[in-house]
């Protein structure tokens, strides 16, 4: 059995005041790292075979924290980077609103049907990233962990259980969360889901899952 542990990248400030980031390299503000410490902690004890993370280092960062408490390096791969926002990207939410008011209200009520303008839709995100966890699986038959972003876990997440794009929005995964699945006879089976109990410590609740 291989079991996959999803995990979103730390708190950022882009996160904070509600920005597209999209493939902007925003770092982990200080609340971020200190979830990723936690995280790190709260995983000290998996015994994981490999960590992947998106490139970018708000994810990058976060992984390699985590990868400290075991004898593994971070691979980086491509499949992991964020949604390509287009014309979205480092804009702040009332200024999408704003500037395209009828796409923001597709991309509310049917995701599945957007292109971010200038950018990807979920399904190009869904392409590469269900490739490179094929590629995992081909690999590695214990625990490995993937550091990524918002939009490529809900649409992985959706995948695994058989759920097309246009279920994105019924799925939650909040700043460091993580999600676990067993791979086992060819088949996906959820374990946990957007588990954040290891940030409870912290004075302030993670943020939510924008």
């Amino acid at each position: 059995m291989t079991e996959l542990i999803l995990a979103r990248h730390g708190q950022t400030e882009w996160n904070v005041g509600k920005i597209f980031r999209g493939r902007a390299d925003v770092n982990l503000d200080e609340v971020g790292v200190k979830q990723a410490e936690l995280l790190g902690k709260y995983l000290s004890n998996c015994e994981l075979e490999a960590v992947y993370s998106s490139p970018l280092k708000r994810a990058l960062d976060t992984a390699t924290i985590v990868a400290r408490y075991h004898k593994v390096g971070v691979h980086t791969a491509g499949g992991l980077i964020d949604l390509d926002y287009g014309k979205w990207q480092s804009l702040p939410e009332q200024e999408v609103k704003r500037l395209y008011p009828a796409l923001l209200n597709e991309w509310h009520s049917n995701p599945h049907k957007v292109r971010m303008p200038g950018g990807e839709s979920l399904e190009d995100v869904r392409g590469r990233v269900v490739e490179l966890v094929d590629d995992v699986l081909s690999k590695y038959q214990s625990r490995v962990l993937l550091v990524s972003h918002r939009v490529v876990l809900k649409v992985l997440i959706c995948s695994l259980l058989g759920l097309d794009n246009s279920h994105f929005w019924n799925i939650s995964q909040d700043v460091c969360g993580i999600t676990v699945f067993n791979y086992l006879d060819g088949h996906f089976v959820l374990a946990r889901h957007n588990d954040t109990s290891h940030l409870r410590e912290l004075p302030e609740p993670a943020l939510d899952d924008f």
